[in-house]
């Protein structure tokens, strides 16, 4: 697997949309581009076709809990390209609901953070997925939650503080968090 970073343009975004159990409806020409898959290729299957192993599983069993259960999430992920490549995305969700609102869908819009960002993120999943590998995710959930209790943040604020920094993305996050929570 490749080592090298995608970068990504900060005037585009990458948007796809899943059904409830997170097979892919939907995809951008942007996200075509940066993942490197074509539309038949994506479309039907799981999101997790661009699931990087660097990323801890906890971080998924809490998006998907937020998000199944209708609350806004918005997270800092490592994607992997088809080729093996990489790229860090900022995602925020708008949940999708049926007219007996009923949750039927989802769409992530997502946008390039910076290095700061990574790093500072870089070192937690570290972390979480070192504690997966030797004792499990429910474990690294516990981590997870003293690590946010010690800040006294929700992931989601500390993901906002983590990219409140990146100046040149700064309006199109603050419209987001206005947009979707």
């Amino acid at each position: 697997m490749s080592k090298s970073k995608i970068e990504l343009d900060p005037n585009q975004y990458i948007v796809s949309k899943t059904d409830t159990k997170g097979i892919i409806t939907y995809v951008n020409d942007y996200f075509m581009k940066i993942s490197g898959y074509t539309q038949s290729e994506m479309i039907g299957q799981p999101h997790n076709i661009i699931r990087h192993p660097d990323m801890p599983r906890v971080m998924f069993k809490l998006l998907w809990k937020n998000i199944s259960a209708g609350k806004d999430m918005h997270a800092v992920i490592k994607n992997r390209a088809k080729n093996g490549k990489y790229y860090w995305v900022f995602t925020a969700f708008d949940i999708h609901y049926d007219k007996d609102n009923n949750i039927d869908g989802y769409t992530a819009y997502r946008r390039g953070v910076n290095n700061r960002t990574i790093k500072k993120i870089g070192k937690l999943y570290s972390k979480l997925l070192e504690i997966e590998e030797q004792e499990g995710t429910k474990a690294s959930e516990k981590y997870l939650k003293k690590f946010l209790d010690k800040k006294d943040m929700s992931y989601d604020q500390y993901v906002w503080s983590l990219i409140s920094h990146n100046k040149s993305s700064s309006k199109f996050f603050a419209k987001m968090k206005k947009l979707f929570g």
